[in-house]
């Protein structure tokens, strides 16, 4: 279906957890994370995330955009919070539904999770290149959603890292599969179970991060990136669809083990759900600052354009 869909583009700029921008010219949907309270992926990101990638499925990837429809050849994702990509899945969601037992709940939305990384890993099952732009840091399932993404840019100040068994869990969402396409089985349960966070540097030298920009230089080099692939994209995409069938990361996978995640979480201890209730105030003081910060800047902005 390539028909012109007027309500199918309203939906796009009435989204609340990300902003959409498609550049016609290059073929470029970047997905923009704007997510509310927290810079966390809560269930309306997820939601609105999975919304776009089936609206892409159904309309063999193409997208409304002016009045037409725009071939999309790659998803760019990235955020609007600076310092921060995501700092991974919803803390307060889980924490809710371990204290009132509610397993069904929590693997609900463990399911829309795996269902929306698996649609970068595939490319939203189109031949659409999908490119995690990260140009702040990425934790727990922030940085298991940048893993999905088939080409991972990072800037050089940024930090990533799996922090999960600091309160008795583990990566539940892909991140062991999509870490282990990356690097040795042995490098991935030492780098999981460290819980650290690893500099954009050293994820570089480890073959994590496919490419390495200095700060500010990473939307310029999606564009290099996309200028350099678009000679040989025929070749790019026989070979990411050669890598699916050698190495799948089928949804199967991903459920199984997800589905595993859920039952592990509901056996935390009261101590581990102190540890996360402490994580999720940080989250909080992080939005109040970076909103006390946007603030400052828009009172500026105005006393030297407006006033």
């Amino acid at each position: 279906m390539n028909t012109y869909n007027l309500a199918n583009e309203v939906q796009l700029r009435n989204y609340n957890q990300i902003a959409i921008d498609v550049d016609a010219e290059y073929g470029i949907v970047w997905v923009n994370l704007t997510p509310m309270p927290r810079p966390c992926f809560n269930p309306a990101v997820v939601q609105e995330l999975r919304s776009l990638q089936i609206m892409l499925e159904v309309n063999s990837g193409r997208l409304p955009y002016k009045g037409e429809m725009v071939q999309i050849n790659y998803l760019v994702l990235d955020s609007e919070m600076p310092g921060i990509f995501s700092m991974g899945g919803d803390l307060d969601l889980f924490r809710r539904c371990i204290i009132n037992k509610n397993k069904k709940g929590l693997l609900v939305y463990a399911k829309s999770c795996i269902d929306t990384i698996h649609g970068f890993i595939t490319g939203c099952r189109q031949p659409i290149t999908t490119i995690a732009l990260v140009r702040g840091d990425a934790l727990g399932g922030g940085f298991e959603v940048a893993l999905s993404c088939q080409v991972l840019i990072a800037e050089r100040q940024v930090e990533m890292g799996f922090p999960e068994v600091l309160f008795n869990l583990f990566p539940g969402m892909g991140g062991y599969h999509l870490l282990s396409q990356r690097i040795p089985p042995k490098q991935v349960d030492k780098f999981m179970l460290s819980g650290a966070k690893y500099p954009a540097d050293r994820l570089h030298e480890m073959g994590v991060i496919d490419r390495l920009v200095e700060k500010e230089k990473g939307r310029e080099d999606v564009y290099n990136y996309i200028t350099e692939s678009a000679r040989y994209r025929n070749g790019y995409t026989a070979m990411k669809n050669v890598r699916e069938k050698v190495h799948p990361v089928t949804h199967e996978a991903l459920m199984d083990v997800c589905s595993y995640w859920v039952d592990i979480s509901m056996n935390i201890s009261e101590r581990d759900l102190k540890l996360m209730e402490r994580l999720i105030r940080a989250q909080d003081r992080v939005m109040q600052a970076w909103h006390a910060d946007a603030a400052e800047t828009n009172q500026e902005f105005y006393k030297e354009n407006i006033a």
